[in-house]
């Protein structure tokens, strides 16, 4: 498993102890199948976006092997237009249980590809994964619509649903980042790709209304700033405006209001939020209020309504454990999480004429 020295990187006073987050590491890998697979937990199924989270988890904790096997579960079982279904029966490629396609899904193999890249430095598996990302991108980008946005999925029967979420474009404009910058690295130049990160960003920061109204959702808050494409102070005003309906002191962040009910996996990346932004101590204090939901196992709940003092679901999801690994391995200052999550000094840039 996850040697001291990598676990001792993985401690943050008041969240994490050395020892707690080895629990939480050999916790993840116990939901990995022996074929690389990552359901949310055995016996539930598994979903690519959060297959990969919980892939760079095992990353920051010196768990490569376990992470390499994730990506080449991916790899083997990319369907032939370079998507993934939305959901496989506990992670077996031969029983998918939504047909979908998810854009956002899809795009996020790039950012684990990329952070996989920067944390073990092993251009063989780069060079065996760049199919992969590559033809996720195509399908990615053959659902961005003229205003920028990316439709948010295609149905079994190849309808495209065109509606897009603020959410999911926000964390496929991320995806397009790490694209670039495997691209970038192979020396592989993809100006269509840059075309489209632009006028993605462009609709993200400066364009809600082209948005699914999701507003009630803490992730449509919190997301286009976790993901960079609200920077500077535009992303604090953003965070600002809505603290005050989404945390619950002590408790953590809402999922939706205004139900009473906070979530391990929003409050984690609230605080990968608030790092981007530089409330390093904010970050830290969201990650402490939600130790009430930490099992004994070393594993997280993946909820809690207050209003019944009742954990619901009654479920530990491999996901939820990842998410609160890499908001501290950022806090940390591990190399490979800060440089995926943090805003680089300079992206590429393109504003519609039009817009």
């Amino acid at each position: 498993m996850s040697s001291p020295e990598r676990t001792e990187l993985l401690t943050l006073p008041g969240v994490l102890t050395a020892e707690q987050a080895a629990a939480t590491v050999a916790g993840i890998a116990a939901q990995q199948r022996p074929d690389g697979a990552i359901p949310w937990f055995r016996g539930h199924h598994l979903d690519p976006w959060d297959h990969v989270e919980a892939a760079m988890a095992l990353d920051t904790a010196g768990e490569h092997a376990r992470a390499e096997a994730a990506y080449a579960w991916l790899a083997r079982h990319q369907l032939p237009d370079g998507s993934w279904y939305a959901a496989y029966a506990d992670g077996d490629a031969k029983a998918p249980t939504d047909l979908g396609r998810e854009s956002n899904f899809c795009a996020y193999v790039a950012v684990g590809v990329w952070h996989h890249y920067l944390a073990t430095g092993d251009d063989t598996f780069l060079d065996r994964m760049w199919p992969v990302v590559a033809a996720a991108t195509g399908f990615v980008l053959g659902l961005q619509q003229p205003d920028g946005t990316v439709a948010w999925k295609r149905e079994p029967d190849g309808t495209v649903r065109t509606e897009a979420l603020l959410t999911g474009c926000s964390s496929i404009y991320q995806a397009l980042r790490c694209a670039l910058a495997v691209a970038e690295h192979r020396e592989e130049p993809q100006p269509d790709w840059e075309l489209a990160f632009g006028r993605l960003g462009h609709a993200v920061a400066r364009h809600p209304e082209r948005f699914a109204d999701k507003s009630r959702y803490s992730m449509d808050w919190y997301y286009p700033v976790l993901t960079g494409a609200v920077t500077g102070p535009a992303a604090k005003e953003r965070i600002e405006a809505d603290w005050d309906r989404f945390v619950v002191p002590g408790l953590g962040v809402r999922c939706v209001t205004p139900n009473p009910w906070v979530t391990g996996g929003e409050s984690a990346e609230l605080a990968l939020a608030l790092w981007v932004t530089g409330e390093s101590d904010r970050a830290v204090e969201i990650l402490r209020s939600i130790n009430h939901l930490r099992a004994a196992n070393g594993m997280y709940w993946t909820g809690y309504v207050f209003e019944d003092d009742a954990v619901w679901p009654r479920e530990q999801t491999a996901w939820t454990a990842g998410a609160l690994l890499l908001a501290v391995a950022a806090l940390g200052g591990d190399p490979a999480t800060t440089d995926v999550f943090g805003v680089p000094a300079t992206t590429p840039d393109f504003t519609p004429p039009c817009c």
